[in-house]
């Protein structure tokens, strides 16, 4: 599944705060390259980097994982019925497993 970050919301927010994205690369700790990978939509963030992201932000975490494209909610006009189905169920599953992966980070942080 191809997800949707949305790096200028991102951008946005960084420049309100006065950083760029090294220092969300640094906060997260992720070199350039992988953090301009999750910007290009080459990767998905993982549950540590979004709860990071969300930090230096200071957004909430649930909005920063939906720009980070785990819930786009644009359609692309194209697609018919079945088309718009399969994305959603696509999102939900892209939901879930980032879920699972949350739940696992807060419970090795409270061990």
């Amino acid at each position: 599944m191809s997800l949707f970050f949305d790096a200028a919301w991102f951008d946005t927010r960084l420049r309100e705060r006065g950083l760029d994205r090294a220092a969300l690369a640094v906060a997260s700790g992720l070199d350039r390259v992988e953090l301009h990978r999750i910007f290009t939509n080459e990767r998905a963030a993982t549950a540590e980097e979004l709860n990071a992201f969300a930090t230096v932000l200071g957004a909430d975490l649930l909005e920063v994982t939906l720009r980070s494209g785990v819930a786009n909610r644009e359609s692309d006009g194209v697609r018919g019925a079945e088309g718009r189905i399969e994305s959603i169920e696509a999102r939900l599953d892209a939901i879930d497993n980032w879920l699972k992966e949350f739940e696992t980070c807060k419970k090795a942080v409270g061990e």
